[in-house]
């Protein structure tokens, strides 16, 4: 597996502007390479321009919500 492509201290990372419980700033994902949607147009944060990923991980609704409960959020 190539590392350059690990996307390990996101997942955690503090919510930002944009973020919801179905898109993400950024891509969420731990290991974007075996992503289904990586690099798919209007998908993929790596291909948006507008860098929202409107398909987080599965788990993503639940991590939102702790972060939100936990106040963690850069602007």
């Amino acid at each position: 597996m190539v590392d350059a492509m690990r996307n390990l201290e996101t997942y955690d990372a503090p919510l930002q502007a944009g973020d919801t419980e179905t898109q993400t700033v950024g891509c969420r994902h731990t290991n974007p390479e075996i992503c289904a949607k990586n690099s798919i147009q209007g998908k993929c944060a790596f291909t948006s321009k507008d860098n929202i990923c409107k398909t987080p991980p599965a788990s993503w609704p639940k991590k939102y919500m702790k972060l939100k409960s936990e106040g963690t959020t850069t602007n």
